[in-house]
């Protein structure tokens, strides 16, 4: 009985070596040399809301240019008829 034991543990060491020199057991040591994934979590929270604020400060931005295209392109081409509307003076 303790033979087997034995034996099994044994057995046991070249198979573990293997594992552990294989990419997953290097993908397993990176990540606990790594540390607590819960650390970064606080960094990359903010990371996200920096940039959710910059999409929407250029989504804003994007609008306010479209707006302006908009006025300027309804200024050149004029109201439709056959004259191009004029705009009076303090207009």
């Amino acid at each position: 009985m303790y033979w087997a034991v034995i034996i099994g543990l044994v057995l046991m060491i070249p198979i573990l070596a293997i594992v552990l020199d294989s990419s997953v057991g290097q993908a397993l040591a990176n990540r606990i040399a790594r540390g607590d994934e819960d650390g970064d979590l606080p960094q990359i929270d903010s990371r996200v809301q920096v940039l959710e604020a910059e999409v929407k400060y250029l989504s804003e931005s994007l609008e306010s240019v479209r707006e302006e295209t908009e006025f300027v392109r309804h200024l050149i081409e004029g109201s439709g008829e056959d004259e191009p509307s004029r705009l009076g003076p303090g207009e």
